[in-house]
């Protein structure tokens, strides 16, 4: 027996005056601060009752494009600025400590996500990079490849993408020893920050391995809450940093 291939959803009257009436506004027949046509013209233009009028323009301010004044009509709004993350100007210990609080905000919670989410190989990779960072610094190198790759990986074990689209958009500039000489402010000697960090990696990762959603958020909150009362010291000690 064939199946015939199901019909495509017919398009509402009020989205074909939705439709509409964003094209004018996107090519500048309405302008920002113009009144739009009243619900007759509208209504006498498009063909549609009232009612089919009046769902649009529900649906036009709840986009945020029109504002709707009692008695007036309704009026064109000004787009919204696109608000974006210059990376660039994570410059001071301030600034570091501003990207731990974000990070904390997000990853505690990315954290608790993929332990209830995560699948074994995702579980592999986020031993390799912390054998890799193990690796790195006792090698006397930075490891901040491998630390963004536990991140990131982490990010992706969520099963939620924008997750890893913002930790991915945010980049390297979310470690802080990429920003700050932290082995200079680390209160241990030499490299010994980093390998009592790595042990905060492995917190969590075994937190996220034996699926703990509320001690890998622990976790991953201690890890950089730790981060941030470094600097914040060291903040205090030098305000002008």
């Amino acid at each position: 027996m064939s199946l015939s291939p199901a019909p495509h959803r017919r398009r509402s009257l009020a989205e074909t005056v939705v439709d509409d009436l964003v094209a004018k506004i996107r090519d500048g027949r309405y302008r920002p601060g113009e009144r739009l046509p009243t619900e007759p013209a509208v209504m006498a233009d498009l063909g549609v009752s009232r009612t089919v009028v009046r769902e649009a323009m529900s649906r036009l301010q709840a986009a945020g494009l029109v504002e709707t004044r009692h008695g007036i009509g309704t009026f064109v709004l000004a787009p919204v600025p696109v608000v974006t993350l210059d990376m660039g100007t994570v410059v001071t210990i301030r600034d570091v400590m501003a990207m731990l609080e974000l990070r904390i905000s997000l990853e505690t919670e990315a954290s608790a996500l993929a332990a209830q989410r995560r699948d074994d190989a995702q579980l592999d990779a986020m031993q390799r990079a912390i054998d890799s960072f193990e690796a790195e610094i006792t090698a006397g190198r930075d490891g901040v490849a491998a630390d963004f790759q536990l991140h990131l990986t982490i990010s992706q074990a969520t099963g939620n993408r924008y997750f890893e689209s913002v930790f991915r958009h945010l980049g390297t500039t979310t470690i802080p020893r990429t920003r700050l000489d932290t082995a200079r402010i680390a209160p241990e000697p030499g490299p010994a920050y980093l390998f009592r960090t790595n042990r905060e990696h492995q917190a969590i990762f075994d937190a996220i391995a034996r699926r703990d959603a509320e001690s890998a958020r622990a976790a991953m909150r201690m890890h950089l809450a730790n981060s941030r009362e470094r600097l914040r010291r060291v903040a205090e000690a030098s305000p002008e940093a």
